[in-house]
This record gives structure tokens, C-alpha cells and sequence, in this order.
């Protein structure tokens, strides 16, 4: 992690109908957070990370209390079960 980079942990990941996955990555608080839209095909070549590095300018507040909450822990139990660079 630099000084201009955040690191931040996956705490979701949906998948739709028309082969798109979205892919959530959180701060260790869940205040802040970034949505990535990936096709399925790419991340098989890709796969996903527990943490990625991110510019802080493309995080985005969570408004949502009990979203924050649910962030926070999910963030929690992966950073506890992963390092940044694994795939989950």
C-alpha cells in the first residue's frame, strides 16, 4: 500500500443474469467503499482478490448504518482469514 492508494477487502459479490459481477470492496471501517463491474469471463482469467489498492478519490461514503455495520464485519473476517493477494 502506497500513500496514495487505500486498501480495501472484498464484502460482496453479486452476479447477474447477463454474465456482469459485482464485486464491493470496503474500508476496515465500512464507511467507504467502491463497486467494480467485472464480466464473468474476465474474472476467470483474473479471479478476485481478498484486498485490492485503490485511489481514495473513487470511494464512495456508505449512507447506509446497517450496510456500514455489515461492511465493517465482513471487511473484518476477511482480512482475518485472507492475505490482500489471495483469491477468494
Amino acid at each position: 500500500m502506497t500513500e496514495e492508494t487505500v486498501q480495501v477487502w472484498l464484502v460482496e459479490r453479486d452476479y447477474n443474469d447477463k454474465g456482469l459481477v459485482t464485486l464491493v470492496y470496503a474500508t476496515p471501517d465500512g464507511e467507504r467503499a467502491v463497486q467494480q463491474h467485472k464480466s464473468s469471463k474476465m474474472l476467470s482469467k483474473q479471479g478476485v482478490t481478498a484486498a485490492t489498492e485503490i485511489d481514495p478519490e473513487r470511494l464512495r461514503p456508505v449512507e447506509d448504518a446497517d450496510r456500514r455495520e455489515r461492511y465493517a464485519t465482513e471487511a473484518a473476517r476477511v482480512a482475518d482469514r485472507n492475505d490482500p493477494d489471495d483469491e477468494i
